[in-house]
């Protein structure tokens, strides 16, 4: 595959072609974005979902503080409450936040006992009440990211209901998880994995709204993957695979967006995170905040088992610091500098 050439602004949000890195629970947290940073300067990095009220009446600065390095980054706000939601991107926007998106599209059971998530694509009509009062109390971008649809939902039907009634209501895009989901009967694990894929039906919807800004998201493993949905979509968000393979983040920067710079090193990467991970740990945290997020970036190399062990294990002691991620980079060597 050759890399991704620059396109002209066809949307009024960003200009195609974009790469992101999905909001996931219990994943994409700070240490997470920060990680992911060192490796693609370009790639739009979003938070976890953050629940309206959390962010409203929670600890902020533990909910939803940031650095100053993980920019561009987008916030994830859950709910349906259109004064809560744009009190909540007000807060959003004031921390520094570059975008803030609403989530229509998870399907666990405590976000359906919400009434918001995937659920929210049985009522587009207050999805769209959500964004215009998001709209009306931020400056910065407000997007959605949604599902094909839910349960026995005619995916031509639904996605289009939702689409046009978000984007009439101001959103600045729409992602689009190319998976139905099915709030009865499968687990959030089995939402990801069980409802087919339908990438067509994405790229049908670009094709219809040609000056909107759509981007695609689900079982997308490879960045040869991400160029050929760019032909059709104007964004591709990576999730499972930028988690579990960081590595595939390296060569993001040049293959989708043009950039010339040499790709960080890996001995580069290494002292940068031993760096952010003692300054967490002099903050009060642990060494393994930050290494359960690296255990997958070797995938593949000589070494890479021991790496992972090392990071499983050692580095979850309480007195653990960053010599536990110089020992266990020790076990790559020189494969780890010859694969950078």
């Amino acid at each position: 595959m050759t890399q991704q050439p620059a396109r002209e602004k066809e949307t009024g949000y960003f200009k195609p072609p974009v790469l992101a890195i999905a909001p996931m629970m219990d994943w994409t947290d700070r240490h997470c974005r920060f990680f992911h940073r060192q490796m693609t300067r370009h790639a739009l990095l979003y938070t976890e979902m953050v629940v309206a009220d959390a962010a409203i009446h929670g600890h902020r600065q533990r909910l939803l503080g940031f650095s100053a390095e993980e920019h561009p980054v987008a916030l994830q706000l859950g709910g349906s409450d259109p004064a809560k939601l744009a009190e909540a991107a007000r807060i959003g926007a004031d921390f520094g936040y570059d975008e803030i998106n609403l989530n229509v599209g998870c399907p666990s059971d405590r976000v359906q006992s919400g009434t918001f998530g995937a659920c929210l694509m049985k009522t587009p009509g207050l999805v769209a009440a959500c964004v215009t009062s998001m709209k009306r109390a931020v400056d910065i971008p407000v997007t959605v990211k949604c599902r094909i649809g839910v349960d026995d939902q005619d995916p031509e039907v639904a996605l289009d209901m939702l689409a046009r009634q978000v984007i009439d209501a101001g959103a600045d895009a729409l992602w689009v998880h190319a998976r139905k989901a099915w709030l009865q009967g499968l687990s959030p694990k089995e939402n990801r994995d069980i409802p087919p894929l339908d990438y067509d039906r994405v790229h049908r919807l670009k094709g219809e709204l040609r000056n909107h800004f759509i981007g695609i998201n689900g079982g997308i493993q490879t960045l040869d993957e991400a160029l050929d949905h760019l032909e059709h979509v104007d964004g591709v968000m990576l999730g499972r695979a930028a988690y579990h393979n960081p590595g595939i983040l390296i060569e993001a920067d040049r293959r989708i967006f043009g950039d010339g710079h040499a790709p960080v090193d890996a001995a580069t990467l290494i002292e940068t995170m031993c760096d952010y991970a003692d300054r967490h740990i002099a903050a009060g945290g642990r060494l393994s905040h930050v290494t359960r997020h690296m255990i997958g970036l070797f995938q593949g190399m000589p070494g890479a088992r021991r790496w992972r062990q090392l990071l499983s294990t050692e580095a979850t002691r309480a007195d653990a610091d960053s010599g536990v991620i110089r020992k266990a980079f020790a076990e790559i060597g020189e494969n780890a500098a010859e694969a950078a």
